[in-house]
């Protein structure tokens, strides 16, 4: 395994204690430079791995579960595309996609997050990053990606799925193609989304941006047309994808 491990220091209190209102002056500037830290420290290791697609998930399922299945195909697929392919390097699902990836031998990338519950990293990750903040953590899986491929999750995955789709609503990012895989899953929110829709919280355009399927080979065609080919990329070999060079 060739790992670059980007990690932070040990999580401390201060995470919680910034989110608990407001502090001394010099308190809260110094962890504005923290914070600042943390996103020049993504940025310098992430800035050459070329276009990527993040792939989403719960950290649950175990290997022999399909959707770990579905979700390694799903990595190796979007290698053989060109794609980098990014989770939150744990395991699960983020383990499936980057072992696909890994497979395939395309570029293979984890943000992890720092919890009280160390989550370590799976073994099939060129490139590793650690952060203490949430928010600067989504950026980077968001910053990076031309698709967001969304497997069945938890909390976090919700998260990160409406976090995608809140930036393409509001024309804060430009319109990525979402592909939820998993349709008896998604099933249950496809019935919200659109009573959302028949409540007029949010328009049916708001729903084009997303594909639901089971099918690896559907989802990746959907990936080519809207994301390959709207925004023309290019592949790039994959050493200088990684090493900038």
């Amino acid at each position: 395994m060739t790992t670059d491990i980007v990690p932070a220091k040990p999580q401390t209190r201060d995470e919680r204690i910034f989110l608990e209102g407001p502090q001394t002056r010099k308190w809260e500037l110094w962890m504005l430079l923290r914070i600042m830290r943390e996103f020049l420290r993504g940025f310098r290791a992430l800035h050459f791995v070329g276009p990527c697609v993040t792939v989403f998930g719960s950290a649950r399922f175990k290997e022999d579960h399909p959707y770990y299945e579905m979700a390694r195909a799903a990595g190796s697929a979007l290698s053989h595309m060109g794609f980098t392919v990014m989770t939150g390097g744990g395991p699960g699902i983020m383990e499936a996609a980057n072992r696909g990836a890994k497979e395939a031998n395309g570029l293979s990338i984890g943000c992890n997050i720092i919890l009280p519950e160390e989550q370590k990293p799976n073994p099939y990750l060129d490139r590793w990053l650690e952060f203490r903040y949430f928010f600067v953590r989504k950026i980077m899986l968001v910053k990076y990606s031309y698709a967001f491929v969304v497997m069945p999750g938890g909390v976090g995955t919700m998260d990160e799925l409406f976090e995608a789709m809140t930036l393409i609503q509001t024309r804060k990012m430009s319109n990525f193609p979402i592909v939820l895989m998993g349709r008896d899953y998604y099933e249950p929110l496809c019935e919200f989304l659109n009573r959302m829709v028949e409540r007029g919280t949010i328009s049916s355009a708001d729903l084009d941006m997303l594909l639901v399927t089971d099918s690896v080979t559907e989802a990746m065609a959907h990936i080519q047309k809207h994301a390959v080919e709207k925004f023309g990329l290019r592949r790039a070999p994959r050493r200088s994808r990684l090493l900038g060079e």
